[in-house]
């Protein structure tokens, strides 16, 4: 219908065009306003993409290349290696053992869940140790991309075990409640009960949890905060500060976040961005995130998981009955509502969500690409958004297959951001920087 109004109103212009002309003899002067417009140059998005993507010298980027494809490989080992793991929880019925000792200790069912828990995230993680070393330092320090001592590493991992051991112990004594209170439509109230649990954890993350690993304190140059509060008001976002948080204790990626609900909000930058880029990067790095918030991204990003996650436990509620039918007794595992049966439904989770890797991939990638364009409007900095794309292509592949992007990337690649960029440039000339585009990224550009 809107488009129908749209092709009408245009028929109508230009016949009222066509009878202005008719009636009044053009002046020469629009003629020649055309002329000059016309021979004026355009500008070629395509040749300013390729111009960014030329800062980045071959070698850094042929790293970048191998680091992020070798990415994907380690999603199948991840795959498999749980899948191994779980399969031998269940067969050497070391699920059940575990699930023996938590009923000897007390006849209570949600501590008797608690205490399961602990013994399986505790045994899960030791068992897995090895493959996550080699991932989350090893391999990150082999590609420049990790400033952590072991010592400093091991002290985040633990960290990170107790956040799982609580937020872990949150989720599954209320879910096995439901699977014994509810018996076959358990998965329909277990699929609320996981986004839910989602957006508890979103909320509690910016205030509770992210100052576990990195210190948040009040960013005081007002050069920077002010022009970041001034668009935050401008663009409708409730935040009286600006943090900074030292995530260069980890690594030299630059990052920023717009997060919480409501009391928790939270306008936070790292302290690479501050020291790696300028102003222009900064804002609209910061614009890009206030599109997060503004569009809404966390609660449709809700939905369209939560859709994700209906299905996937429709999906665990067939497997694990089917499975238990005919290998249940050999396990030791009583029924669906035992919690020994937990590894069963991990790996059909597993199996599930690696599958549906396209899928939410494609739903985070597209509000990742909303909102890009948001930030472009709002900070006016082209130029800017395109040195940032090619910082996050130290790890990013900068120009993968159409392919590659739909399957692995949950943000657009470097080429997309930037051909964004440089569209939106075309058609606002005025917001050309010179000094962002000259700017040296990499040292020996």
């Amino acid at each position: 219908m809107i488009r129908t109004i749209g092709f009408v109103a245009l028929l109508v212009l230009l016949f009222a065009g066509t009878v202005s002309g008719q009636a009044n003899t053009p002046s020469p002067e629009p003629a020649a306003t055309m002329n000059q417009a016309a021979s004026k140059p355009q500008f070629d998005v395509n040749a300013a993409v390729e111009a960014y993507l030329a800062k980045m010298p071959p070698a850094q980027r042929a790293r970048s290349n191998a680091y992020f494809e070798g990415g994907y490989w380690l999603q199948v080992w991840d795959l498999l290696s749980t899948l191994l793991v779980m399969w031998l929880l269940l067969r050497l019925r070391v699920s059940a053992g575990m699930r023996n000792l938590a009923e000897r200790l007390t006849r209570f069912r949600s501590i008797q869940t608690f205490l399961y828990w602990v013994q399986f995230i505790v045994l899960v993680s030791v068992i897995t140790f090895p493959l996550g070393l080699y991932e989350g330092f090893f391999r990150e320090r082999k590609y420049g991309l990790m400033n952590q001592a072991f010592s400093e590493w091991m002290r985040d991992q633990m960290v990170m075990l107790l956040v799982s051991i609580i937020l872990g112990a949150i989720l599954m004594i209320p879910l096995f409640g439901l699977v014994r209170k509810l018996g076959k439509n358990w998965w329909v109230w277990g699929a609320v009960l996981m986004i839910a649990f989602f957006a508890f954890v979103g909320l509690i993350a910016p205030v509770y949890l992210a100052p576990l690993f990195n210190k948040y304190t009040p960013l005081q140059d007002a050069s920077i905060r002010e022009p970041i509060l001034s668009m935050a008001r401008a663009n409708g976002i409730p935040a009286k500060d600006v943090y900074e948080f030292d995530a260069s204790r980890q690594s030299n990626r630059v990052s920023a976040n717009v997060s919480g609900f409501a009391g928790t909000l939270r306008i936070s930058l790292n302290d690479n961005l501050l020291k790696r880029c300028t102003l222009p990067e900064i804002e609209t790095t910061m614009g890009h995130e206030m599109g997060h918030y503004v569009l809404n991204h966390a609660y449709k990003g809700l939905v369209m998981i939560g859709v994700v996650i209906v299905i996937g436990f429709a999906f665990v509620n067939w497997g694990v009955n089917a499975s238990l039918v005919r290998w249940g007794e050999s396990w030791g595992v009583r029924g669906i509502g035992d919690v020994a049966v937990l590894p069963l439904g991990v790996i059909l989770f597993s199996l599930y969500f690696f599958l549906a890797t396209p899928v939410t991939n494609t739903i985070t990638r597209n509000m990742e690409y909303e909102a890009d364009l948001y930030g472009l409007n709002a900070a006016r900095q082209p130029d800017g958004e395109a040195n940032v794309d090619m910082f996050l292509g130290e790890y990013r592949k900068l120009d993968p297959s159409p392919i590659e992007e739909f399957v692995f990337y949950d943000h657009p690649s470097g080429r997309t951001r930037i051909t964004a960029a440089m569209r939106w440039k075309a058609e606002h000339p005025e917001t050309a920087n010179a000094e962002e585009m000259a700017r040296k990224l990499f040292g020996t550009n």
